[in-house]
């Protein structure tokens, strides 16, 4: 069995951050005087539907669940707890909760026929990568500086080398790169 590609499609401060201290993100929202083109999506939608199965931390998924709709449609969402996150009765055939670590998961989706998964949040990102499971990072640099907040990355217990795969900017400012993980190092 081939194990599903592992991949991120996210959002930082250009200083690094994904969220404020206090988990808000209302700063990823590009102001409509500096969007040069209100329909780009930056290549999401094209992301988004060659995933099987989105996978986030708890965090994440209650910081989703305030945004007034819900964004991952018809979407397999798997959410990493080890507590028993509300999960409302209209989701409840969309959304699962999973404990283990990441290696675990992986292997149980695979089990389900998963091919790729999107891995999305702070602590979940830097959980798969530390795991070497990581194998491509879309990575889109908001013009604007924090100064604090929830980083994208956390320690290594190695190096993680990339392969530049391209980099796009775009006229309001954003930057997205992408990368393959190319492997380790010391």
């Amino acid at each position: 069995m081939t194990p599903p590609k592992c991949s991120v499609y996210i959002a930082t401060s250009l200083d690094g951050f994904i969220a404020r201290k206090d988990g808000s993100v209302g700063w990823l929202n590009v102001p409509p005087e500096i969007s040069m083109k209100s329909d780009e999506d930056y290549g999401y939608k094209k992301f988004f539907g060659s995933v099987d199965v989105l996978v986030m931390g708890r965090n994440s998924y209650e910081l989703v669940l305030t945004f007034g709709g819900w964004p991952y449609e018809d979407k397999k969402v798997v959410v990493l707890s080890s507590g028993h996150p509300r999960i409302s009765e209209n989701l409840a055939s969309q959304v699962e909760i999973m404990s283990g670590r990441p290696g675990e998961i992986v292997q149980r989706l695979a089990e389900r026929g998963a091919h790729h998964l999107y891995i999305d949040g702070g602590k979940t990102v830097q959980d798969f990568l530390e795991a070497g499971l990581i194998d491509e990072m879309t990575i889109t640099r908001i013009p604007v500086l924090l100064g604090a907040g929830i980083p994208l990355f956390g320690p290594l217990s190695r190096d993680v080398r990339l392969r530049h795969i391209e980099t796009n900017a775009y006229p309001n400012g954003l930057v997205q790169s992408k990368y393959q993980v190319a492997g380790t190092g010391q």
